[in-house]
Parts: C-alpha cells; sequence; structure tokens
C-alpha cells in the first residue's frame, strides 16, 4: 500500500502517553488529538482505558493498554489479571512486555508459557483482541532477538514490538527490526 496522505500516514500512530504522572486533564487531551488527526489508536495505562474508551467510542480510534509494564518481570497471573481488566475496561488491544530474564536465559518454557497464558484472555472474547509483546531490543544481542522473536511466533502473539522506551538501554534500532523480521 502506497500512503499518499497525512490521513493515510495518521493510521500508523499510537498516540501514546504512558507517563505515571498524566493526569486526566492530559488523557483527555490525547484522545482528543488522536482523534483531531485519525491516528489508529491511543495507548495508556490501565487506570486511564475506561476514559479513553468512553471518549473515543464512536471515532474509528482504538484503545490500547499495557500489562506488566514497563519491566515485564511481573507474574504470569498478575499480567494475566491486568490483561482481563484492561479489556473488560474497554482495551481493544494489550500490549505486554517480555520478561526480560526469561530471554537472557534462554527459558523458552517461561517466556512461552507467559505468552500463552495472557493470549488465553484475549482470545476469550469477541471479537478477539491483539496481543502485542514488547521485547526491548536494545537491551537485547541479535541471538536474544530471534529466540523471543520465535517464541512469541510460537505461542501465537499478533504482534512483536521493539521496546517501551522506558530501558535505559534506549529504542530500537534498524539493525533489530531486520532481525525480528527475518526471525518472524
Amino acid at each position: 500500500m502506497t500512503i499518499e496522505t497525512k490521513e493515510q500516514l495518521a493510521q500508523y500512530f499510537d498516540h501514546t502517553i504512558l507517563d505515571c504522572m498524566a493526569t486526566e486533564a492530559d488523557i483527555r487531551r490525547v484522545c482528543d488529538e488522536a482523534i483531531g488527526y485519525g491516528f489508529y489508536a491511543v495507548c495508556v495505562h490501565p487506570r486511564w482505558v475506561k476514559l479513553c474508551a468512553d471518549m473515543l467510542s464512536g471515532s474509528g480510534v482504538k484503545v490500547v493498554s499495557v500489562a506488566g509494564f514497563p519491566f515485564g518481570t511481573n507474574l504470569t497471573k498478575s499480567k494475566v489479571a491486568e490483561t482481563d481488566a484492561v479489556i473488560m475496561a474497554g482495551a481493544d488491544e494489550v500490549d505486554i512486555v517480555a520478561d526480560l530474564a526469561s530471554v537472557l536465559t534462554g527459558d523458552a518454557n517461561y517466556l512461552r508459557a507467559d505468552f500463552e497464558a495472557v493470549l488465553k484472555v484475549c482470545r476469550s472474547v469477541m471479537p478477539a483482541v491483539p496481543l502485542k509483546v514488547i521485547i526491548e531490543s536494545a537491551a537485547l544481542t541479535p541471538d536474544q532477538i530471534r529466540f523471543v522473536s520465535q517464541i512469541a511466533q510460537q505461542a501465537g502473539v499478533d504482534f512483536l514490538k521493539t521496546s517501551t522506551g522506558f530501558h535505559k538501554a534506549g529504542g530500537a534500532q534498524v539493525e533489530d527490526v531486520k532481525v525480528m523480521a527475518e526471525a518472524a
């Protein structure tokens, strides 16, 4: 698909506000901006999902929320509960963070079970809610990126994302994306 207009380009953006100090006024501003620009989605912490779902209803802008964010070190049952809660509050998509300790140690069983448990919640509703896994690619070697990408694919997650934007290693590099694409 060729992008010919700014409106078409806007559909590729999640307008994200994951600042722990964001206020209701901040969230309302981001929702208004997303509607005004025609962005694909607004991504917020779980606390704000209901407000965003109410504000964005009928606008065509989706609500995305996070579970196990920003470190991915939460227990699987916590990620599951958080995922269920944000879906019930109105989230159209869920982003979780891969457990980096499992990636670093090559613990495929833990990662797969973590992804599958959250995915089960996402698939338990109609329509199913897409699950995206954030892998913190800047903190990983190419082999580790391949490993977590393959586990996510085996588990059946819908998308992989490069980074939270909160890790001290920084954000994604073009090479990271290439490795992810090759692994998938």
